[in-house]
């Protein structure tokens, strides 16, 4: 009788109701054998478990007992087992593939549907990436609440020169889906963020100051006229700032301080600024804005930095120009740079959040830059795009879970989210 060589590798797959203790007992039955565990990797949905581990069996290892024992050992814990031998040239693959480059794909909405799932890892696939691991990160994927977030994470491996490519695909299908897809390279740098930059109108807040202050001054449709097309990037920010600044001379000062407590702050913003503080982020307002607005915002959120325009008054009303320079986008990413050398941290552990063309220059020197509810033209240039969900989503994408926070509370009852 002719018997088939025994392998000397194999993947056993272990799968069942989950319950305290299985991987202790299966892995205990592999000590006095002397089996390597190459790799190992175990997922639990809705209370079942699925494990699988990669071994190597030394020479003289008596295969079909070991593979007995593991068979018995699963089903004394009401687990089913598959094995399956590797050969050579699978094994060499899985080995090559430990060099590949990880991606981390974020997908945030109200709810994630299966239409939504199918569709991003269709463009996945279709890019020759591997999906290695899925999480939820939110409380659940169909919340009945709304206005709650749902979000999941995917662990991708392939090469990076598909990158920009799969980044313009999730791109086109977030707008078409109505869902934010993030897509960002695994790395130390990622879950170890330390800095966070804002853009402040549009940003931190639902609106933009001065068009708030030109409609005070009866110029509003002008004002926001030349406001939209500044953002959109079709005119130079200092010339725009200027011809608008000019359209407000006269108007009081104290309607302009006024309106500190008429312009709401962007969805989540507390809770975003209020739990990086909690993890010890530094914090930053870097904007085209004005002072006035940037410090009131300051004192009420505990934001570190502020960098803004001071606009110049004068026998109480505003004259029409700022104190120089000029807040523009070259000068927020200068800014940008200056504090984080003062604080010792390296630009690929910022963040920066904005939502203007004059914000394109901070988003691109930041090791994450995110287009917030932005204009095209600041989407296609950031490295992530949020549109979806309020600011504290941007939680996620530092790989922040829902539970980890609510644990946190209930541990530490006198801590709080918000500042």
């Amino acid at each position: 009788m002719n018997f088939a060589p025994l392998p000397s590798t194999f993947l056993v797959h272990f799968s069942g109701p989950d319950k305290p203790g299985l991987t202790a007992a299966l892995t205990a039955a592999l000590v006095e054998r002397a089996v390597r565990i190459l790799d190992i990797g175990q997922a639990v949905v809705h209370e079942n478990v699925s494990l699988g581990i990669l071994l190597e069996t030394p020479a003289g290892c008596d295969f079909a007992a070991l593979r007995a024992v593991l068979h018995h050992r699963a089903h004394e814990l009401g687990l089913l087992a598959r094995f399956t031998p590797v050969g050579g040239d699978a094994l060499q693959h899985w080995e090559h593939g430990l060099h590949h480059q990880q991606f981390i794909v974020t997908v945030l909405g109200h709810a994630i549907t299966a239409e939504q799932l199918a569709r991003v890892s269709q463009l996945i696939a279709a890019r020759g990436m591997n999906i290695e691991r899925i999480e939820r990160l939110s409380g659940q994927l169909s919340p009945s609440d709304p206005a709650a977030n749902a979000c999941v994470e995917l662990l991708l491996t392939g090469h990076p020169s598909q990158e920009a490519d799969l980044r313009a695909d999730f791109l086109a299908a977030a707008q078409d889906l109505s869902i934010d897809i993030a897509c960002q390279r695994e790395s130390i740098f990622r879950r170890n963020r330390r800095l966070f930059a804002f853009d402040m109108d549009s940003t931190l807040i639902q609106g933009e100051v001065i068009d708030e202050l030109a409609a005070m001054a009866g110029v509003g449709d002008q004002v926001s006229a030349i406001t939209r097309a500044a953002m959109r990037g079709e005119l130079d920010f200092d010339a725009s700032f200027t011809r608008r600044l000019a359209l407000l001379k006269g108007l009081p000062a104290e309607r302009v301080l006024a309106l500190i407590d008429r312009i709401p702050l962007a969805d989540g913003a507390e809770r975003l600024i209020g739990t990086l503080r909690m993890l010890g982020y530094k914090t930053a307002i870097l904007s085209g804005g004005f002072t006035f607005f940037a410090r009131a915002l300051q004192q009420r959120l505990g934001i570190d930095y502020v960098y803004a325009n001071e606009l110049e008054m004068a026998d109480g009303k505003v004259t029409g120009q700022v104190l120089p320079p000029i807040i523009n986008g070259a000068r927020k990413a200068a800014l940008l740079a200056e504090i984080a050398a003062s604080e010792g941290i390296s630009l690929e552990q910022v963040v920066a959040v904005g939502d203007g063309a004059n914000d394109i220059p901070m988003l691109n020197l930041a090791g994450m830059g995110i287009a917030y509810r932005a204009k095209p033209l600041v989407r296609e240039r950031a490295d992530q795009s949020i549109s979806f969900l309020g600011l504290d989503g941007l939680l996620y994408l530092l790989g922040v879970r829902d539970r980890d926070l609510q644990a946190h509370l209930r541990t530490q009852p006198a801590a709080r989210v918000t500042a």
